[in-house]
């Protein structure tokens, strides 16, 4: 059977470098000027690579930005180790903080906001959320942390437009600054309607969970 090797491990270890630095470069130029003004040599110039690799990674500017789009849990999902409803609200005490710092995943957001204006209608960023959030709230029904009622399915779809929304108002508002702040009023309007009154009592909501660095 064959088994790779050094030899073998080394191209593979610059591709994935490769790919790194352009989501980081394009995320870093997307998030500054937009898809509209993100251009090719820019990105190429930031990432520090060919234009052959970028076709090489994403085929295209669009591939490239639908993969940042595509990579917003990853930049979350990895900073927690809370279960149930607490990580669900974990998950957006985190993001609200790391949008205020992580390039990637604050131009994953204005990617999947402004995706009309470049010609795609790609839902898959919001039904990713979607279906995490889902998995949270089905886990806090199973331990006994929810009100009957409502779906987890419905009330994660209704969170994830509510998060869109606010960190929309906040980035108008005060270029985000108090995002978490806002994530957490979202929390303490929306628990009492879908959590046990138990479960609310432990549920921490300081906006300092999110701050994970």
């Amino acid at each position: 059977m064959y088994q790779s090797g050094p030899m073998t491990r080394l191209p593979q270890e610059r591709a994935l470098r490769t790919r790194e630095a352009l989501l980081r470069a394009g995320a870093e130029v997307f998030d500054e000027y937009g898809y509209a003004g993100a251009g090719i040599t820019r990105i190429l110039e930031r990432a520090g690579v060919t234009a052959g690799a970028l076709y090489f990674h994403f085929k295209s500017k669009e591939g490239l930005a639908l993969a940042i789009m595509g990579a917003q849990p990853q930049q979350v999902q990895p900073k927690l180790d809370s279960q149930g409803l607490q990580r669900l609200v974990d998950i957006t005490l985190v993001w609200a903080c790391e949008l205020q710092v992580n390039p990637l995943l604050r131009a994953g957001v204005r990617l999947s906001v402004e995706q009309g204006s470049f010609g795609v209608q790609d839902p898959t960023s919001y039904l990713g959320w979607k279906d995490i959030m889902t998995q949270c709230l089905e886990d806090a029904a199973q331990q006994g942390e929810l009100l009957s009622g409502d779906s987890a399915g419905d009330i994660a779809e209704f969170l994830v437009g509510a998060c869109t929304g606010i960190q929309l108002y906040s980035q108008l508002v005060c270029n985000r600054r108090d995002l978490p702040d806002r994530t957490v009023l979202m929390w303490r309007t929306l628990l009492p309607g879908i959590a046990q009154p138990e479960t609310i009592a432990r549920i921490d909501l300081n906006p300092e969970r999110g701050e994970t660095t």
